[in-house]
């Protein structure tokens, strides 16, 4: 058996605190099609995203991968920031 590479999922948010030391708070949106009425609802979730250099600001948009558990809340590592917010 030849040795596979694992696809890890990235995805592009944008940072909401990143007050903590080494973690931000991302949020990530989407739209979800309504199973009976076919309208499409816009959903939000907030993820924990392990930052080692502390770059990322609040406002940035920032693209984020999937990774090994790194603490109880932080599965995700910061990969890019995408642009930086005006401020």
């Amino acid at each position: 058996m030849s040795e596979a590479t694992k696809v890890q999922r990235s995805v592009v948010g944008r940072v909401l605190s990143d007050k903590m030391d080494k973690t931000l708070t991302v949020e990530i949106k989407r739209m979800v099609r309504h199973p009976v009425y076919g309208k499409y609802i816009r959903r939000s979730t907030k993820l924990h995203v392990h930052d080692a250099d502390n770059n990322a600001r609040a406002g940035d948009t920032v693209r984020i991968q999937e990774c090994r558990p790194i603490s109880r809340s932080k599965s995700w590592k910061l990969v890019e920031i995408v642009e930086r917010s005006p401020e």
